[in-house]
């Protein structure tokens, strides 16, 4: 099992939005990313700088890469790109983190 974490910047007044389209996952998305092995993902706010946490267990990290190909991704990112900074492709502007310690 890979564990992968990255950072996002939301943009200032998106939090409850952000929360609420999340807490709504589309099926068809989270189908996508249980079929890429993403086993599981949570996202986290930091309040004080609107930046979010992202953290995430897949058994091949590489597959990550497929996503982006995909269809329901594409119209995800879409829908979400009036609350975050994005990439030109719509894709959130996110910041790899490098792990430094873990505790099992």
């Amino acid at each position: 099992m890979q564990r992968v974490a990255f950072k996002m910047k939301l943009n200032k007044g998106c939090e409850e939005e952000y929360k609420k389209r999340h807490d709504a996952l589309w099926p068809e998305l989270k189908t996508l990313l249980r079929k890429a092995g993403i086993i599981s993902y949570s996202i986290f706010l930091d309040k004080a700088t609107n930046i979010l946490f992202a953290y995430l267990t897949i058994a091949d990290a590489k597959r990550l890469d497929e996503l982006p190909q995909h269809e329901a991704m594409k119209k995800w990112w879409d829908y979400m790109k009036d609350m975050m900074e994005t990439n030109e492709n719509n894709s959130p502007v996110s910041i790899p983190l490098q792990e430094v310690f873990y505790l099992e």
